[in-house]
């Protein structure tokens, strides 16, 4: 596995993201972006799918295929992260939204068994006033970890709290921001024989361009830092998406390959990432 500087590796990769989206020929104004995509087409509901805290009643099924990983690097992992979002308006000026990741692991060869069963939730709430700025979103609140891991190798057995922000701009066919959060561990759940004290720092920067009929092109890197183990965990995934509907029901699809610059010894080395994001409206 390539040991990259991740501090580096993350200001670089943010900072070619604003770089993209501030391109003249590209970034268009928000007027120009309502014209190029009208209210209510696939290409504006796509556009708005790319914003993890859209106002919209969204329920993403993500699955991720890992290989590459445990002890011997030949393990196999696969996590479905079920990802409800779900807004509710407050009043004219603010907006809760809540979001939740709720995984479902399944692992090979990084035990001397195989291991499925439910991960830790997260849940996250934020708190969004409605901007002055063009194609500008912020939301900041709460972020909490439920100790629901039903297998030995999922668990934290711990409860932990903490911060979480989210900003987003869109302009034109560009959407860019970051979400990011941080867990501290602040009560046991169970016997932690041994597991370290929560103590986390999670950084998502993320890019995307949206083309005609709901096509997107996206990527995004999912930066934690464990400051207990003094330990980054760097995947880079991109990708592309398609807005098709179901019935009446838009369906967002992803398909992402993922790479790891860094992390543990049992990490991953590459994945794949493939989602549905079900709207209702």
């Amino acid at each position: 596995m390539l040991h990259a500087r991740p501090g580096h590796l993350a200001a670089c990769f943010l900072s070619l993201a604003i770089a993209v989206c501030a391109c003249p020929g590209e970034a268009r104004a928000q007027d120009e972006h309502v014209r190029a995509h009208p209210p209510g087409s696939d290409a504006d509901l796509a556009q708005q799918l790319q914003n993890p805290i859209a106002s919209l009643i969204s329920v993403p099924f993500q699955n991720n295929l890992d290989f590459g990983g445990g002890p011997g690097n030949d393990g196999f992992g696969n996590t479905l992260n079920i990802q409800p979002v779900v807004p509710l308006r407050l009043n004219d000026d603010w907006t809760v939204i809540s979001r939740s990741i709720i995984p479902i692991i399944h692992q090979e060869r990084y035990s001397a068994e195989h291991e499925t069963g439910l991960g830790d939730i997260t849940q996250s709430f934020f708190f969004s006033r409605r901007s002055d700025v063009p194609g500008l979103t912020l939301g900041v609140g709460p972020a909490v970890l439920l100790p629901t891991a039903t297998r030995p190798a999922f668990q934290s057995r711990q409860w932990g709290a903490g911060p979480t922000a989210v900003v987003v701009q869109q302009s034109g066919s560009w959407t860019m921001g970051v979400l990011a959060n941080h867990l501290w561990g602040f009560a046991d759940s169970a016997d932690r024989r041994g597991r370290p004290d929560l103590n986390q720092t999670f950084m998502q920067p993320f890019v995307s361009h949206n083309f005609s009929n709901g096509f997107a092109a996206t990527a995004t890197l999912e930066a934690s830092y464990d400051w207990t183990g003094r330990q980054w965990t760097l995947p880079l995934a991109a990708g592309v998406s398609q807005l098709v509907n179901i019935g009446q029901t838009p369906v967002n699809l992803v398909a992402q390959a993922r790479y790891w610059f860094d992390g543990p010894s049992n990490a991953p080395e590459w994945g794949l990432r493939f989602a549905a994001v079900f709207v209702f409206r």
